[in-house]
């Protein structure tokens, strides 16, 4: 119904704006004549043919677009690499590549041979971990059912994290009671480690690696730092200060934090330096432009400064997944599902 309206409502407003624009000069050239007494024939000219033919054909443009988002688009995973250099990473971890998913929204899929080929992509980046960064499901723990023997294939040799998003507390649906709602969250625990991810609920985790000192049972790690959601103008249920309490200030860190608008508010100025922060929560808005060197918008934009890709502020790095489901709109125009492939490098000296 969504996808109907859509593609019912594009194309007549911009035939809409192009008439009426066209209406308004008919007008103005209709007083100017009267008043300049040249007027000949009705008070309003023609319509000009051309001007018709051109609205239907720019509109034409936008309804096969929304249409391949609907039947192309939503399934059109993509793999985005990036390669981010720091000062401080241990040695150890000098190549230690990330793969990282955000909102799969399981209540959505439709087609299991493509929502199979797009884990199938994620295995083979062959990265060390799988950060995934929340929105399991739309509202109900039930919607992953499905799709559990399918993500439990997912493999990463140093395993498999996630956290929670907006959608996944069901927030966004009438329980019949407190006990139902609190049910469901315990079912949605239970699927997550189900599929192999360990959940962080503001906490963290080592990840470690052989020293390259030699001494026997020496280990280097980075400390992954998972907070539940925290967003302007949504439900703020992470504790940052409370996720990181036991670390050392010099540790090297990297953050999942559902909602980009975290790092804005309180992540980049938090007082322990957080090197890398993966977000995600927009989906881009489903629709946009995105041509590399020329263009990138999206509605997104206008709710969110740092909506898509890296972004870099006071040393720290933000990146914003894409998103690998979709919601609300059943597809994808110009802002296409991703994968994201993050490589950490030492700088050298």
């Amino acid at each position: 119904m969504i996808s109907l309206l859509v593609l019912s409502l594009i194309p007549k407003l911009i035939i809409l704006g192009l008439m009426f624009g066209e209406d308004l000069v008919r007008i103005v050239t209709g007083v100017f004549q009267s008043v300049s007494g040249n007027s000949e024939g009705d008070f309003l000219p023609d319509r000009r043919k051309f001007i018709s033919q051109t609205a239907l054909v720019l509109s034409a443009i936008p309804f096969l677009g929304v249409l391949h988002g609907v039947i192309v688009g939503k399934y059109r995973y993509r793999v985005v690499n990036h390669t981010l250099e720091f000062d401080d990473l241990p040695e150890e971890f000098d190549g230690f590549t990330i793969t990282q998913i955000s909102d799969i929204h399981s209540g959505s899929f439709d087609n299991k041979k493509k929502l199979e080929y797009g884990v199938d992509l994620i295995n083979q980046q062959e990265s060390d971990v799988i950060l995934f960064t929340g929105d399991l499901v739309n509202n109900h723990s039930k919607e992953m059912e499905p799709w559990i023997d399918t993500f439990k294939k997912l493999k990463a040799p140093m395993g498999k994290y996630s956290i929670l998003g907006n959608h996944d507390y069901g927030d966004y649906m009438s329980w019949p009671n407190k006990e139902a709602k609190e049910s469901n969250m315990q079912r949605l625990y239970e699927i997550q480690e189900e599929l192999g991810f360990k959940l962080l609920r503001n906490e963290n985790v080592k990840l470690q690696k052989p020293a390259l000192s030699g001494v026997e049972g020496a280990k280097a790690s980075i400390d992954l730092i998972g907070v539940e959601n925290w967003g302007k103008g949504f439900a703020q249920y992470g504790d940052l200060p409370k996720a990181v309490a036991n670390l050392s200030d010099q540790s090297f860190k990297i953050l999942m934090s559902h909602d980009p608008s975290h790092f804005d508010e309180e992540v980049k100025k938090f007082s322990q330096f957080i090197h890398l922060t993966l977000s995600g929560h927009t989906h881009g808005m489903q629709f946009g432009i995105e041509i590399p060197g020329f263009i990138k918008w999206s509605p997104a934009s206008l709710r969110y400064p740092k909506w898509a890709g890296l972004y870099e502020e006071l040393g720290r790095y933000l990146h914003v997944n894409r998103g690998f489901g979709f919601l609300a709109f059943p597809g994808r125009v110009g802002i296409w599902p991703e994968i994201t492939v993050l490589k950490l490098k030492r700088k050298k000296a």
